[in-house]
């Protein structure tokens, strides 16, 4: 017995109760195939019946695919039941990956050119939802006659399909531009509405566009005038805000049309400051007003005192209850500091505030704007702030906090011991957290402060005794105590309150770190080396050193064994070399006046070196190096009296640096731009450092981001992580993505890129060859 075919509201019904799964799924393969049965039958009667069905089956998630045809048929039929069902079906069955889509371009062409209103409203429906490049091209001049019919039903929704239009194929613009300055004239919401956004649509992909709608700058700000003044209707205001969706589709046009104009700034300057005194804050809706019109003030040419005012409205948007009000305030002033920093610096306590937030995003984006905000004249405040920020922020901003603070104090520090007590607070409070070389940073910053050496052993020295957990800190802890180990016996510390401390407490605390089970290797390693050099600097006996350095000789770390078989080697063979070898370490100085100075002194009062003197020096170099013997030797020094004794100084310690090689912009689309900078280590030629940083001007956001990279075989080349998927628009956060290529031939360095992202609400796949990379990336 066959079972008749369900009715829709009968097939709803009969899903809904399905109690399980395998249910649903058996009440939809019965109805697909009387579905199926009907559409090979040919009734055209039931035909939009049977759609509406499956219409529903598909909105479930399940195939669908089997009805495309039949809502061609639907769609070329003469009834208006069947057209409306067909181009439903169309818009929700059909996109550009069916070339079945296609086939409805002459249907479509043919309702446009009726009369009948809801028709012409179906087809340019369709049309600006999955029309193709090709259709678009195709209908082009029928959207265009219908931009000026008399009916405003047919006119707003031929605006809205000239925007598709204009999305997909960018050298339509010459099409639209001269019907768009008639359409300002209208009254019309939704016309009017369109119109502008219509207008922002060609000037964002048109140059030439952009160039003409500039004469329409006085009209666009008399209409925005005539909102904020008088109003337009009570239907389309928003809790007392005269239409703000207008007013902000025309503050966006405004922006585009002002950016690097001087004119066209000028004309707007009065406008935007009546705009921002005379607009409710009390609502989202005005609040939401006052933020595109301080994005038009920054993007565009404007005075001074209306740039003072933009910042001045969001700071008071940091006092708004709402959350989300905040947090994009905070990230436009992140975006404004550079540009008005000392307009920003004004609202420096509302910002530090805002670090005590709940909210995970809030407080993140207020310590970067609080970083930002740094200089010499607030560093100690600031650091204050940020310092007591770090010991109680959530664990996944503390390593962005302590970089930040590291990196601040280092570029803005009043004194060295001013630096030195704020690392060490860091290394204290967040030590676990802080980058890779702050340990070096710190161990270069205290060994160049030889007036501070006394006075930053005891403060490591007591930081130690308290907690050695705080690897970092362990690690400067025990370096400086080998190195000034004799300094903290002393007891000479004026600044400080006196503690004695005698040499079994100080190797015992050694020992302490070296047994710990929170002891790092690379810890322990510094630790038997700071017992190593204590030594030399302790008046006492060095049994128990000579102890300790034994028992790890046989220590299942490879290093740390190696280590201690080497210092019990000093202390057997070569007992009478080891304060000699012991010694405190040089400076290393990193290049500035101060070695300048350094080898000037050296030129006047050392003899220079003769040629066998400096070949024997390479030689040695080499040897260090581990170079082969067919090794290029690098050129003779200069035997001109005392410059050769200057050239063996500097090449330990301070190598020229190389040339900064330029960046190169190889990407650009649509406002998307792709810049590259390159670094070459110095201690490493071999290797080549690309710096990709991908912006975005544009006024969409760029999202899923992605970006591959290729090379020849003879080198390697290793991806770091991006730092994010997503490109902010008009100018925001970029991505960066750090490329690692080794080149240790030093071919001819070409790179082959794939780009892929959504933008504009389209996929874009890009790929290309870069082959005008700069030789001095390579050579």
């Amino acid at each position: 017995m066959v079972v008749p075919s369900l009715k829709l509201q009968d097939l709803i019904e009969e899903i809904r109760g399905a109690r399980t799964q395998a249910q649903e799924r058996e009440v939809i393969q019965k109805e697909c195939a009387h579905i199926r049965a009907s559409f090979r039958d040919g009734d055209p009667m039931l035909r939009h019946r049977q759609l509406t069905k499956l219409f529903y089956v598909h909105m479930l998630g399940y195939p669908a695919h089997f009805g495309q045809m039949e809502c061609l048929k639907l769609i070329a039929s003469s009834r208006f039941t069947d057209k409306r069902v067909g181009y439903l079906g169309a818009m929700l069955l059909l996109d550009e990956r069916h070339e079945a889509h296609l086939l409805i371009t002459n249907s479509i062409k043919n309702d446009l050119s009726q009369g009948i209103q809801p028709v012409q409203g179906l087809a340019l429906c369709t049309l600006s939802t999955m029309g193709s490049a090709e259709m678009c091209r195709d209908l082009a001049t029928e959207v265009e006659k219908l931009l000026l019919q008399p009916s405003p039903y047919v006119r707003k929704k031929a605006i809205l399909t000239a925007v598709h239009m204009i999305r997909k194929v960018p050298e339509l613009s010459n099409v639209f531009l001269p019907p768009c300055a008639k359409l300002l004239h209208e009254r019309h919401h939704g016309i009017l509405l369109g119109t502008i956004t219509l207008i922002t649509e060609l000037c964002e992909r048109s140059p030439e566009a952009l160039r003409h709608f500039r004469k329409v700058v006085p009209q666009l700000a008399q209409i925005l005038r005539t909102l904020v003044t008088t109003g337009c209707s009570t239907e389309h205001s928003i809790s007392g805000v005269s239409d703000p969706f207008l007013q902000v589709q025309i503050l966006r046009l405004l922006r585009i049309l002002g950016r690097n104009h001087e004119e066209s700034s000028e004309t707007m300057n009065d406008l935007l400051a009546q705009v921002a005194t005379n607009t409710d804050t009390s609502r989202n809706a005005g609040n939401a007003v006052l933020f595109e019109t301080v994005l038009t003030i920054m993007d565009i040419r404007s005075a001074a005192g209306l740039r003072v005012l933009a910042v001045n409205i969001l700071g008071r948007f940091l006092h708004n209850s709402d959350r989300n009000i905040r947090y994009v305030a905070l990230t436009s002033l992140l975006r404004l500091v550079q540009s008005d920093h000392s307009a920003v610096q004004r609202h420096r306590p509302t910002v530090v505030e805002c670090l005590q937030e709940t909210d995970a995003s809030l407080s993140r984006r207020a310590l970067e704007l609080s970083l930002a905000l740094v200089n010499g004249s607030n560093v100690r405040a600031m650091m204050q702030e940020l310092q007591a920020f770090l010991e109680s922020c959530p664990p996944d901003l503390r390593a962005d906090c302590a970089s930040g603070i590291l990196l601040a104090a280092e570029r803005f520090a009043p004194t060295k011991r001013w630096h030195i007590d704020t690392i060490l607070h860091v290394l204290t409070t967040a030590g676990t957290h802080v980058r890779d070389d702050a340990v070096a940073n710190l161990t270069q910053l205290i060994g160049g402060a030889q007036e501070l050496h006394a006075y930053s052993v005891r403060r490591l020295y007591n930081a130690l005794a308290e907690d050695i957990s705080q690897q970092p800190l362990v690690q400067v802890a025990a370096w400086c105590i080998g190195e000034y180990g004799d300094l903290l016996l002393e007891g000479n510390f004026e600044e400080i309150e006196p503690l004695q401390v005698d040499e079994e407490e100080v190797l015992a605390l050694l020992e302490k770190v070296l047994q710990s089970h929170m002891s790092l290797p690379a810890t322990r390693g510094y630790a038997l080396t700071a017992l190593m050099k204590l030594s030399t600097r302790l008046r006492g006996d060095n049994n128990r050193i000579r102890q300790v350095v034994s028992i790890y000789g046989s220590c299942l770390d490879m290093e740390l064994q190696q280590r201690a078989v080497e210092y019990d080697t000093l202390f057997r063979k070569y007992d009478h070399m080891r304060a000699a070898i012991l010694e405190k370490m040089p400076l290393v100085e990193q290049g500035g006046p101060q070695v300048d100075e350094e080898a000037k002194e050296s030129k006047e009062g050392a003899p220079a070196p003769t040629e066998s003197q400096a070949s024997q020096l390479l030689d040695l170099l080499d040897l260090l190096d581990g170079a082969s013997g067919n090794a290029q030797h690098p050129p003779l020094l200069d035997r001109s009296p005392g410059g050769a004794l200057v050239h063996l100084l500097d090449l330990p310690c301070a190598p020229p640096s190389p040339a900064p090689i330029p960046d190169l912009k190889v990407f650009e689309r649509e406002g998307v731009q792709l810049n590259l900078s390159f670094i070459r280590p110095p201690e490493n030629p071999a290797l080549l450092l690309i710096i990709i940083t991908a912006t975005n001007s544009s006024e969409s956001d760029v999202t899923h981001f992605i970006c591959q990279a290729a090379v020849p075989k003879s080198l390697q080349l290793q991806l770091q992580a991006p730092s994010g998927n997503t490109v902010s628009a008009r100018g925001g956060f970029p991505v960066t993505q750090l490329f690692r290529i080794l080149n240790p031939n030093k071919a001819p360095l070409r790179l082959k890129l794939r780009l892929t992202y959504n933008h504009f609400g389209q996929s874009v796949q890009e790929i290309f060859e870069v082959n005008n990379l700069p030789v001095e990336s390579w050579q």
